[in-house]
């Protein structure tokens, strides 16, 4: 009996100690997380046909989200809803900056994605690039992107794309600030762009 108290509080306090060992690994990756910038290095093209780099999301507070222009209702709402809390937390638009990263590169050439943006706001700066240097980015990003057949017999045939719907934060210095859900309240979201900005 007497073993069996030891073996059982020797296995509570090995318990206890892995429990702390995690604890202070996941307190490490949120530090890492806040304090330097999210994401990885990646060099990929603007809708204007430029080069653009993780440097463009340094400097001033920004907004990124992540979608494709075959996005029936979710990218199309989320781009309308920006441009509009844009406006009011940033009207002149010297204090924040914001970008569209396509998720579908095969179909969303840089071109398309100018057209696509463009329509909705003059805030937003599209981005696209060659396949698979953009899903490396929406990966590093940590982005959750899946294409999905529109027909299930037909798996090469047309598709949809499942993927992260909030709005990623970052501050002057790239760093991780939060999200705007989709279908996040108006106010909520226009208070989360004020604060980013005061930084």
């Amino acid at each position: 009996m007497k073993t069996i108290r030891i073996a059982l509080w020797i296995a509570i306090v090995l318990l206890a100690g892995l429990l702390g060992w995690l604890t202070l690994e996941l307190n490490r990756a949120d530090e890492k997380l806040t304090e330097g910038p999210f994401g990885v290095p990646f060099t990929l093209v603007a809708q204007d046909g430029s080069p653009i780099d993780e440097k463009a999301f340094t400097g001033k507070p920004t907004a990124l989200f992540f979608g494709f222009t075959h996005c029936p209702e979710v990218c199309p709402t989320t781009l309308f809803e920006l441009d509009g809390w844009l406006s009011k937390t940033d009207p002149d638009g010297t204090k924040m900056q914001a970008y569209f990263i396509t998720v579908d590169p095969e179909r969303d050439t840089p071109e398309i994605v100018q057209n696509y943006v463009s329509n909705v706001s003059k805030r937003i700066t599209g981005i696209s690039g060659p396949a698979d240097k953009v899903m490396d980015m929406v990966k590093g990003f940590r982005v959750y992107a899946r294409k999905v057949p529109v027909d299930e017999k037909q798996p090469d045939g047309e598709y949809t794309m499942d993927h992260t719907a909030s709005v990623f934060l970052l501050d002057r210095d790239g760093r991780f600030r939060g999200t705007i859900a989709y279908g996040e309240n108006p106010d909520v979201a226009v208070q989360k762009l004020e604060n980013l900005i005061k930084g």
